[in-house]
């Protein structure tokens, strides 16, 4: 499966309506860092579909949703359950960090 774009307008949609853990990746077109990620991100995406959404955030363009999360670095992931933030990292991490903070 595909990793969502997630705007403020179909942020509720998306993760509010998930029945399943979401993992929010914020990150900005400039980061390196986060185009280190980005595969990882995808990866897990493709190989947790059913159970897991994951969405990316891009802060230049969705400066709402970082300031509604208090992202000031990037890359940021999130982890939401039931509509909550479960878990938060900052900076790049492996796949295996990224799949323990799920």
């Amino acid at each position: 499966m595909a990793v969502k774009e997630l705007t403020n307008a179909n942020f509720d949609d998306v993760v509010n309506g998930s029945d399943v853990p979401v993992l929010i990746d914020f990150y900005a077109t400039w980061c390196g860092p986060c185009k280190m990620l980005s595969p990882i991100i995808e990866e897990i995406s493709n190989e947790m579909e059913d159970k897991l959404t994951v969405c990316s955030v891009d802060v230049d363009r969705e400066n709402a949703l970082a300031v509604r999360f208090g992202i000031s670095a990037v890359p940021t992931l999130i982890v939401m359950k039931n509509g909550e933030v479960s878990n938060m990292s900052a900076g790049y991490m492996p796949k295996d960090r990224v799949l323990a903070m799920i």
